[in-house]
């Protein structure tokens, strides 16, 4: 909030799948409606891989950011936020991933799953400790007379499609927010969103498995296979004729996103069909990678064996 109202540059540095894309989208849209428009940052997965990495931190210091969030990533990457400290910039880590013992440096590290954090809120995604997280920025903006115009019930149709398309268990408030944000979806204000659903030819209302099957795999094909950012450039805008041909580049990158994978399944099932070992080892020449962890669950999925 003090960064908001002394004008300080902001980044916001998220993860490549569909956690990362909603907790940025939420994040900038609450930063927006506070008159501050923030950077954005969401890692290519081949050229950077995951997390925060020291180039990409260099860069934003040499645009002029003073403050870096980080989404969906950060809480073991020990070096990249030592290397943030002493170019200068201040960070905060919003994650849900498992911590170690030591922690690395920042201004204030948000997880639930910290081993000094008290039980109950583990199973929170990233979109959801983003949310909380939310509610509270925008109470200390008001403090420091940058009310945010804007209704954050309206964020939930983006905590929804983050919780249930990263897989984590469907209960307690996971739950009331899954619910709730399927009712936020149905009205369909946010663009992206409508836009997402009517390319993949949802014609019903909206429902978790319309999430996972449907909308979150096309946001993961950019991230896969194409542009990382499409995610959140597609969730934060309000602009109907801005999503809608990124929501067709993103249905497109997952139709071949579909055709990479039954094409290394297919080699990858060949050879482990030959195996008899208590685990599959596979691997070929040319595989992209990143179709890799979706076909490596398959196998497991087919054979009964870690793969």
């Amino acid at each position: 909030a003090a960064a908001v109202a002394a004008g300080e540059k902001i980044a916001l540095f998220g993860d490549y799948d569909v956690d990362g894309a909603t907790s940025s989208a939420q994040l900038l849209r609450l930063l927006r409606a506070a008159g501050c428009e923030p950077l954005v940052h969401i890692p290519d997965r081949l050229m950077e891989g995951y997390g925060p990495n020291i180039p990409a931190l260099e860069a934003l210091a040499q645009q002029g950011v003073g403050l870096v969030i980080f989404l969906d990533c950060g809480t073991t990457a020990f070096a990249p936020l030592e290397a943030a400290k002493d170019l200068g910039l201040d960070v905060v880590v919003l994650d849900h991933h498992t911590a170690e013992p030591i922690l690395p440096p920042a201004l204030a590290l948000v997880n639930p799953n910290r081993l000094d954090q008290e039980p109950g809120y583990g199973q929170l995604a990233a979109c959801a400790v983003t949310f909380l997280f939310c509610i509270a920025l925008n109470r200390a903006l008001a403090a420091v007379g940058r009310q945010p115009q804007i209704d954050l019930l309206h964020l939930l149709d983006l905590v929804a499609l983050g919780t249930v398309c990263d897989v984590v268990p469907l209960t307690g408030l996971n739950r009331a927010f899954v619910q709730q944000g399927l009712k936020v979806m149905a009205n369909r204000q946010n663009s992206g969103l409508a836009a997402l659903a009517d390319v993949a030819g949802v014609k019903d209302r909206l429902s978790a498995y319309h999430l996972g099957f449907l909308l979150g795999p096309r946001i993961n094909a950019g991230g896969r296979l194409g542009d990382s950012s499409l995610g959140v450039r597609l969730l934060s805008s309000d602009d109907p004729t801005y999503c809608w041909p990124i929501a067709q580049q993103l249905d497109a990158l997952n139709a071949e996103r579909k055709a990479v994978e039954d094409a290394v399944l297919e080699g990858a099932l060949g050879m482990a069909e030959m195996q008899e070992s208590p685990l599959v080892l596979v691997a070929g020449d040319g595989w992209h990678p990143g179709v890799i962890g979706i076909v490596a669950s398959r196998l497991v999925e087919r054979t009964g064996r870690p793969a």
